[in-house]
């Protein structure tokens, strides 16, 4: 008798200030989709983007599955970038989306920085939200999702060039090796809520690119 397939895992990993809970209505669509989910919290504060890292490689070796994919928001994206980075070759097969994530650094990261604020963003800021991030490994199917809904928080704290979410430029969420992007006419928190994303979410993990056919409510960009 066959064994049954060992189920798709999807880590969730949150950005900066959110909770795990943030990530709960997400969570719910993506295993409504068949896939098995969980969310890794972490210290985004007090604790460096790289080891945060190697915390997020230490829960995803008790899963034990044969297939991991990867679904970060904001900084949780650049903690998933980090744990390719220095893991790749030895992680489960998958694939990875980022969401809102500032690939190039953040804009709102760098005023509060100028300013004298940096200690806001606690220890986020090295080789994070600052910048200097590691390369991210071709061999691994990365999609990069954008909000162009400008309306949040950090537009207050630092002047964006459009399009953006809100608190991320658009520009800012491009990462060279990426396989594929898309922009969705969400801003930066509703990422998490919206049905479009987490369709996308589905659609990229199944196929290695976004669904672009959604006409005017997703364009590559």
């Amino acid at each position: 008798m066959n064994k049954p397939a060992s189920p798709e895992w999807i880590v969730l990993v949150p950005g900066i200030y959110m909770p795990g809970l943030s990530l709960a209505v997400l969570a719910r669509r993506l295993r409504k989709a068949g896939f098995q989910c969980r969310i890794f919290s972490y210290p985004s504060l007090r604790v460096s983007v790289d080891e945060n890292a190697a915390r997020l490689y230490r829960s995803v070796q008790t899963l034990n599955a044969a297939t991991v994919h990867y679904v970060g928001h904001s900084l949780g994206g650049i903690v998933i970038r980090h744990l390719m980075a220095r893991h790749s070759a030895s992680l489960p097969a998958g694939h990875t989306v980022t969401l809102g994530t500032p690939h190039t650094g953040s804009k709102v990261a760098r005023k509060l920085q100028q300013h004298h604020l940096g200690w806001l963003l606690g220890r986020s800021r090295e080789h994070g939200l600052l910048g200097d991030l590691p390369d991210w490994p071709r061999a691994r199917a990365l999609g990069s999702l954008a909000g162009v809904y400008r309306y949040g928080l950090g537009r207050l704290l630092a002047p964006l060039d459009f399009p953006h979410d809100g608190t991320v430029e658009v520009a800012e969420t491009v990462c060279p090796e990426a396989t594929d992007r898309i922009c969705l006419p969400v801003n930066h928190t509703s990422l998490l809520l919206d049905a479009q994303t987490a369709w996308q979410i589905i659609f990229f993990l199944r196929n290695r690119r976004f669904d672009h056919s959604m006409g005017s409510t997703a364009a590559k960009c």
